[in-house]
């Protein structure tokens, strides 16, 4: 069924519509603005399409931008060109529906980006200057959001290569490759190679509820969580808070009680070398230190 009227006068004249179907929603506006009458812009063929869209690009050209009549023709040219956006993503129907619905959408913003940076004098077809924007999106919104963690864009190129030249390199040595051969083979440093392979790491991410499988094993049944078999205490993170909550401790000290810290410390002074710079026994030393290190103590445990 035709769902648009259409004239075989030139696209920088567009024809008046003629009510060849019943009027859609926008039949007044397409008739005030000059516009071919379209009822159903989302079921125009794409040949068509290509045609009817020259007509609603001069005319938007002439509308002011955030206007009633400038939405609808926008908005029409969008609808008509989504033929487009499902070209382009046809490469990724394998991926599942909910992610190939995101896709979709990632080609709609590619789409409408296109239609506003469109310019006419240049005299290229439309679907040619899309096209390339489209995919240009997707494969942004796949760069962006695929990768269980961020890593520069750099990285995330090299990761295909390292990929290829990992397969040549073992079907060519019928070996695993050495990092200074996939370094030759990629043209890269060595350590290039190293923070790709890391980087490689950030693709997929297991879930720390998921079982961790005992060497040998098909399956996790019955083993413990990663969550549980993973990781450690790390001793500095114990030092960190002590020293944390030392620090208005400290500050509470009198002048010489900082100065004997400092130098026990900071300067690796023995208790004969304290006494000596100061004026005091090595005996006086001891006491005083013990004297701080139970006031410093007492006051750990009381802001615990």
């Amino acid at each position: 069924m035709t769902q648009y009227a259409w004239s075989h006068k030139a696209a920088s004249e567009p024809a008046a519509p003629a009510d060849v179907s019943p009027p859609g929603i926008g039949a007044h506006r397409s008739h005030a603005l000059g516009l071919p009458l379209i009822t159903d812009a989302g079921r125009v063929a794409a040949k068509d399409a290509r045609e009817l869209s020259y007509a609603f690009f001069h005319r938007l050209r002439t509308l002011e931008e955030g206007t009633a009549a400038y939405q609808y023709v926008r908005n029409t040219l969008i609808e008509m060109n989504l033929s487009l956006v499902r070209f382009a993503v046809r490469r990724f129907r394998h991926r599942g529906a909910e992610e190939a619905d995101d896709i979709f959408q990632s080609g709609v913003v590619g789409l409408i980006k296109s239609i506003d940076r469109f310019d006419l004098s240049r005299e290229v077809e439309f679907p040619t200057f899309a096209l390339p924007t489209i995919r240009g999106e997707i494969m942004r919104h796949l760069r962006d959001t695929t990768w269980a963690v961020h890593v520069p864009r750099r990285l995330q190129e090299q990761r295909l290569e390292l990929a290829k030249a990992k397969e040549q390199l073992e079907a060519r040595l019928a070996r695993r490759p050495t990092l200074a051969e996939l370094a030759e083979e990629m043209g890269l440093e060595e350590a290039e190679v190293a923070d790709t392979m890391a980087a490689a790491n950030g693709y997929t991410a297991a879930s720390l509820d998921a079982p961790a499988e005992e060497p040998g094993t098909d399956d996790g049944g019955g083993a413990e969580l990663f969550s549980r078999v993973t990781g450690a205490e790390d001793p500095a993170l114990e030092l960190f808070e002590n020293c944390h909550s030392l620090a208005p401790l400290l500050a509470r000290l009198d002048e010489r009680e900082q100065r004997v810290l400092r130098m026990r410390f900071g300067e690796e002074c023995t208790q004969r070398e304290i006494g000596d710079a100061l004026g005091y026994s090595q005996m006086h030393i001891s006491r005083l230190l013990t004297g701080i290190y139970t006031k410093l103590r007492a006051g750990l445990l009381v802001e615990a």
